[in-house]
């Protein structure tokens, strides 16, 4: 089988479609390359591709994930700032009712 294509530039990105990879014949016998298994480097080319492919994905999931933070500490921030303002005008209020009682008193 005589596939055109290199390593880096396959003819088909099919793994199954590839020609196997064979050791060199001029290693000696029982050198380790015989164990090798052709499945085993396809699959690693696959799941790298995949990887690759789903990093994007990562990167937009932890990016909305922390904008999701950011908004939700913005809003936070905005219920304390308005809780804060009507603790203020509550406590301006109970002055004047103080005030206005006192001046009912003294009369």
């Amino acid at each position: 089988m005589n596939t055109a294509g290199t390593i880096d530039r396959p003819l088909t990105h099919d793994p199954k479609k590839q020609a196997p990879m064979k050791p060199s014949t001029h290693e000696p016998a029982g050198c380790a390359t015989e164990d090798f298994s052709t499945s085993g480097a396809n699959d690693s080319r696959q799941n790298r591709t995949r990887e690759m492919q789903l990093i994007p994905e990562a990167m937009a999931r932890a990016h909305m994930h922390e904008r999701l933070h950011e908004a939700e500490r913005e809003r936070q921030a905005v219920r304390l700032v308005a809780a804060r303002r009507m603790q203020r005008r509550a406590e301006r209020a109970s002055m004047r009712a103080r005030r206005a009682l006192a001046m009912a008193v003294m009369q």
